[in-house]
């Protein structure tokens, strides 16, 4: 499988190039040539352990001996606590799909733990090192920094908004103290963060010199690794209620999630619609609502991995949107980056898109759907995943289950279920992070000033493997 870019700028390249790479050198985001239609596999796959269907799932798009494949897969997912990876469960009027499970307590975990086995076992093959530039609005940086930390010929730089990712969140990060891993606190937003790492990865001479890969949804292995769990939520709930088809709900603030569940969707997984839910910051719901996407101001919310306005992973659907034509996006990328904002037509039925629909949960509601469920069906739910389901409610169908993604244990965000029911969530890996030496570096909202660091302490391609 080769992989090209949405602005059509590269030559394809091959799946361990795609990977190392992060992003396109032309500033685009790497694809597969063809998404592969797996109708007419869907029930051999149905009764798979999850760690079996990540392996069918990911040999379509990865070139990597089968051997090889199986060990990363089952390395990967055996560190999760709760034995089906993602378990899915009936609450109420609907399903949630915990993807919390993992070292970290975040969806994330589910992609990253691949995605570090996954850079380990390319540079042993290749040979090399590697530098890893992350930023992260919350749960991201954590899950890359347990995916890799201790890794030789690896170093992470993750980049996170000083005092807007919750301090259960920073702490998880920033107590990792092994000498490969570097934390920088920035002054300003996720998108600032966003901002410098886009900027230097388009550098395409000081990202090879300093060998740069990405971590975030950019890489399209996160994307492929989330796709698995799509698959496995629908067979679960399909068996459970025997319906033929499921809707999702998704949190988003980047788009990369649901941009799995899109592509589970145009493989040939039965889904009905994808619910794509945000918090106060709605560039993605006013998109999927009134087909105008403009930048505005971040707003913090109780759900601070969504305080997101510009979506890195959305640039993936409208090269789909556009017909695969890389001409077009780089046309839409480049009128959003001089403009602020882009905007499409609503089909004939006033829909922007009909597999989507989309909504914007409040502070308000957030609160309220937390506190709701705990007293009417003893379910305890992060911000981010109540919203979710806040969101999800107004779109539920007899006839399709609704499939919520649960991203994050409650216990990552104490203050948000403080306030909703008065409880004290705790987890006993939080706890141990609370006293914990920590480690960070603050820099201004400066490409320069990060750009320089990395520099400073970059593991070079030529120097001696370190032992960490």
């Amino acid at each position: 499988m080769n992989y090209l870019s949405t602005r059509g700028g590269m030559a394809p390249v091959g799946f361990g190039d795609a990977v190392l790479m992060g992003l396109a050198s032309d500033g685009g985001l790497l694809l597969p040539e063809a998404i592969p239609e797996v109708r007419d596999r869907l029930e051999a796959w149905r009764g798979l352990d999850y760690a079996s269907l990540a392996f069918e799932v990911m040999r379509l798009f990865a070139d990597v001996p089968d051997d090889d494949l199986r060990r990363m897969v089952d390395r990967s997912y055996a560190v999760f606590r709760d034995p089906e990876v993602a378990p899915v469960k009936p609450v109420g009027p609907l399903w949630i799909m915990e993807l919390f499970h993992g070292p970290t307590l975040a969806f994330k975990d589910v992609a990253l733990q691949f995605l570090g086995h996954l850079f380990e076992y390319l540079l042993e093959q290749r040979g090399g090192r590697l530098n890893i530039l992350g930023a992260t609005s919350g749960d991201t940086g954590s899950a890359a920094i347990y995916g890799v930390r201790g890794k030789k010929d690896i170093r992470i730089f993750i980049m996170h908004p000083r005092g807007r990712v919750s301090p259960v969140q920073e702490r998880q990060m920033t107590s990792v103290l092994d000498g490969n891993v570097f934390n920088l606190a920035v002054e300003g937003s996720f998108d600032d963060c966003q901002h410098i790492l886009k900027s230097i990865f388009g550098d395409v001479e000081f990202k090879q010199r300093h060998a740069l890969g990405a971590v975030n949804s950019v890489n399209w292995a996160r994307v492929m690794a989330q796709i698995v769990y799509y698959f496995y939520g629908a067979f679960r709930v399909m068996d459970s209620t025997g319906a033929g088809r499921v809707r999702f709900s998704v949190p988003t603030g980047n788009f990369g999630d649901i941009l799995a569940g899109y592509l589970a969707w145009k493989m040939g997984l039965p889904v009905d619609r994808l619910v794509l839910a945000t918090n106060e910051n709605d560039i993605l719901a006013q998109f999927f609502t009134r087909g105008v996407y403009r930048r505005g101001e971040v707003h913090a919310t109780l759900s601070p991995s969504m305080d997101i306005q510009v979506a890195s992973n959305f640039e993936r659907y409208l090269y789909y949107r556009s017909g695969e034509d890389p001409r077009k996006v780089r046309h839409l990328m480049e009128t959003f980056r001089r403009t602020g904002g882009i905007s499409v037509a609503a089909d004939a039925s006033g829909r922007i898109d009909p597999v989507f629909a989309a909504g914007r949960g409040s502070r308000e509601l957030t609160l309220a759907v937390i506190r709701r469920y705990r007293e009417d069906y003893d379910y305890l739910a992060d911000p981010h995943t109540a919203v979710g389901i806040g969101v999800a409610e107004d779109f539920c169908d007899p006839e399709a289950p609704m499939i919520c993604l649960a991203t994050a244990h409650p216990a990552k965000f104490p203050d948000a279920i403080r306030e909703a029911t008065g409880e004290e969530a705790q987890h006993a890996i939080l706890d141990r992070c609370l006293n914990a030496e920590t480690r960070t570096e603050r820099m201004p909202a400066d490409e320069q000033a990060v750009r320089a660091f990395i520099a400073d302490h970059a593991l070079e391609a030529g120097s001696e493997t370190e032992s960490e």
